[in-house]
């Protein structure tokens, strides 16, 4: 069946459906990875957006057991060529079923690395999947132009908090939308674990006295997450260590003063340069943001400049003075991604034993 990708500068691709064939709008993204879609596909940053993945040939290993959270979240799922015949000794089934189950429209056999061209010249646009044939310009492109990504962290946090048990560290993780990973590398260093729903209070965090804070990755624009960022200011007014990572990190920025502002086409990948200006090192890096830091907005007697973004400048970290808090925009947790930064847990450890 065919179906048609419509970004609303008017551009149509024309390719066939994958997935559910219901009619899709969201905003538009691009990810280089060339491996781990299905921990793309988990991951809750990705609510309201539909991913266009870069490299052309995804699905040939199949679905295997390495889901990031427990549903997919994209809106929709864009690529050049789909493997129909996977093969891989862990494989459970296809992107294609895994899709249809997950009721999430896709369209492949279109030129993705022209459409990356347009966002990456145009920047990030919304956009919309149908397989109708007698499709209406005129009608769909106020439509998409209308589309706001809207309050999805409400929608990607866990309902209730659960523990995962463990003899070292107890931390309390704020599950903004976060990966399973960052629960499982804290977890595998011996640390308890307990998730809390995005909106729990910070009181609430407080009186279970954690060793140690944790703010994950989410989805969305930051600034709109207004009554969080209230709470994050009483975590950090509080004298926990805290590690905060993607989302937290701006979180943590706006609760103290800082702005953030959307990028032209964000950065999404396995393969992003970060430099730790504590020893001039790079690291290769996972990301996947929509947003930054402008950290010029911060005052220097509040936080300082830890990591940049080697290919653009921008902010990948900041370090808060006189605080046990770090913050990173990249994922150190990786799924998918290198894991050249994966010591910033360990950092969190020996931060929490200091403290103790």
């Amino acid at each position: 069946m065919k179906a048609f990708l419509i970004l609303e500068d008017g551009t149509v691709f024309t390719g066939t459906s994958i997935g559910s064939k219901k009619d899709m709008i969201s905003e538009i993204v691009f990810n280089t990875s060339m491996t781990g879609y299905l921990e793309v596909l988990t991951d809750p940053s990705y609510a309201g957006q539909a991913v266009v993945m870069t490299y052309p040939l995804i699905g040939n290993y199949g679905i295997t057991p390495d889901m990031e959270s427990k549903k997919a979240w994209p809106k929709g799922y864009i690529v050049r060529e789909l493997s129909r015949v996977p093969s891989n000794f862990r494989c459970e089934g296809t992107i294609q079923d895994f899709l249809e189950k997950q009721d999430i429209p896709g369209i492949a056999g279109i030129d993705t690395r022209a459409l990356t061209k347009i966002l990456r010249e145009k920047g990030t646009m919304n956009g919309m999947i149908t397989t109708n044939e007698n499709y209406d310009l005129d009608e769909i492109l106020p439509k998409l132009k209308e589309y706001v990504v809207g309050d999805v962290v409400s929608e990607v946090t866990c309902d209730k908090s659960y523990i995962l048990e463990g003899d070292g560290p107890k931390v309390a993780l704020m599950d903004f939308g976060a990966k399973n990973n960052i629960a499982r590398s804290l977890n595998k260093r011996g640390c308890e674990v307990t998730i809390y729903p995005a909106h729990t209070s910070a009181q609430e965090i407080i009186d279970s006295k954690p060793d140690g804070i944790m703010l994950s990755n989410g989805p969305g624009d930051p600034e709109t997450c207004v009554s969080i960022i209230k709470e994050v200011k009483k975590l950090y007014d509080s004298d926990i260590p805290i590690f905060a990572i993607c989302l937290g990190h701006q979180l943590m920025a706006l609760a103290n003063g800082g702005k953030t502002y959307k990028l032209k086409y964000g950065h999404r990948g396995g393969n992003h340069p970060v430099k730790d200006l504590s020893n001039n090192r790079v690291y290769i890096s996972s990301q996947n943001h929509g947003y930054a830091v402008d950290a010029s907005t911060l005052d220097s007697s509040i936080a300082t400049e830890a990591f940049v973004n080697v290919n653009d400048g921008t902010n990948e970290g900041l370090s808060y003075v006189g605080k046990n808090i770090f913050t990173v925009q990249f994922h150190p947790e990786a799924c998918p991604g290198p894991q050249d930064s994966g010591y910033l847990f360990d950092r969190f450890m020996d931060m929490m034993k200091e403290v103790q």
